[in-house]
């Protein structure tokens, strides 16, 4: 799994400027086979809650294995939020990392020593 992570920016409709991010994650054959095989698609790997500006209002978006595979963008506000949406990629890919360890180990069997 490798993840790609695109930087732009635009003018806001203020004269301002708004940041936009795109993530998509491009698999293995055998990653993807094993998403088409549990139908793991709309998997949810991290949920966040995104502020709108001067509303006081909230939406939640769902990060899922889908999302991710076939590309999902954010536009934001400021640096810190590109930072901080950046960073909760980079978790989901590791929540997205432990779902695919998962579906390998089906028909198999761990052995954990301490």
């Amino acid at each position: 799994m490798k993840l790609f992570i695109t930087r732009d920016q635009s003018k806001g409709m203020m004269g301002g400027v708004k940041f936009e991010l795109s993530a998509r994650v491009k698999l293995t054959n055998e990653e993807a086979d094993l998403i088409k095989k549990y139908k793991a698609d709309k998997e949810v790997l991290m949920k966040k809650e995104l502020k709108i500006p001067f509303t006081g209002r909230a939406f939640n978006l769902d990060i899922t294995i889908g999302s991710l595979t076939s590309g999902q963008s954010f536009k934001v506000n400021d640096i810190g939020e590109i930072l901080e949406t950046e960073g909760t990629i980079k978790e989901s890919c590791q929540n997205f990392k432990r779902y695919i360890a998962a579906m390998k180990s089906f028909g198999g069997e761990e052995v954990i020593e301490y």
